[in-house]
């Protein structure tokens, strides 16, 4: 790659954020593949020997699910993959979609910011109380609230990523 194709791309700042999300994407294709183990290895057990293991149940819904949903928002915001209405925009002058795409944009980092505000808050009220679901076993989720804010802010830096990329091509993205 080439100093100008990075300069084209958005530069350091729009590498980083890739790569952050890159990272955080990655953590989030692990838990979906420790969830599929998991439970695969939970059907065998029972089917085969007849027998359970405890907190699939728990650890699946508290933990991988959570992980897998919301570390990747991020990326998938990179790639501009997640759900866009733009029949009317299509319609309008280059110089609209860029002013809606902006007034979007900006709609969007204060809109996750908040979430991740909020979710950081309620995250560190978690992890000072220690907090545990009523199980059959001591069950800990204060680690799993954490997967709300910082798919959150990873979410914020792509929006930020791609509203810096528009700016600078002058189009809406």
């Amino acid at each position: 790659m080439t100093d100008e194709t990075r300069v084209e791309e958005g530069g350091l700042i729009h590498s980083a954020i890739r790569y952050v999300n890159l990272a955080l994407l990655a953590l989030g294709c692990l838990f979906l593949f420790l969830m599929m183990a998991h439970i695969t290895v939970d059907v065998i057990n029972r089917f085969v020997f007849n027998g359970a293991m405890v907190g699939t149940l728990e650890t699946v819904s508290f933990y991988y699910i959570v992980l897998a949903v919301f570390l990747p928002l991020g990326y998938v915001e990179l790639k501009s993959e997640h759900i866009r209405v733009d029949l009317f925009a299509q319609m309008m002058p280059n110089w609209a979609q860029l002013a809606l795409y902006v007034l979007a944009c900006i709609a969007g980092l204060v809109f996750f910011g908040m979430l991740a505000w909020q979710s950081g808050i309620d995250a560190i009220r978690s992890t000072q109380r220690a907090e545990t679901i009523m199980s059959n076993f001591l069950f800990y989720i204060w680690p799993s609230r954490w997967a709300l804010p910082i798919g959150f802010v990873g979410m914020c830096l792509a929006i930020l990523s791609n509203l810096l990329r528009a700016i600078q091509r002058r189009e809406a993205l």
